[in-house]
């Protein structure tokens, strides 16, 4: 069976509580780089979240969600890459007979 390792469960003959190196690993430091992470993947998680209230939102007062995200990545875009992308796009539905 499997154990759950804790701070004072040692691994390679080291500690892994307080600032002691694990295998060369500072472990007050690693905590610290890991625990950031978490909380940052949490805001993340908020603000995905907050983005999907707010598409409802448009969505109950009519408006295309499908086409409001388009244009979302679209203006993340530099227009000259914009534009290259929509010559490309016109060139291929002409080479399929679509427009």
């Amino acid at each position: 069976m499997a154990k759950n390792y804790d701070d004072d469960d040692v691994v390679g003959g080291d500690d892994l509580s307080g600032g002691s190196n694990a295998g060369g690993v500072a472990a007050d430091q690693l905590r610290q780089f890991v625990e950031r992470i978490e909380n940052l993947e949490e805001e993340k998680k908020t603000i995905s979240d907050d983005i999907k209230d707010v598409y409802a939102e448009a969505k109950a007062n009519g408006y295309d969600t499908k086409t409001m995200r388009k244009v979302v990545a679209l203006r993340k875009k530099e227009k000259e890459e914009r534009q290259e992308e929509e010559a490309l796009l016109d060139l291929y539905l002409h080479a399929l007979g679509m427009i």
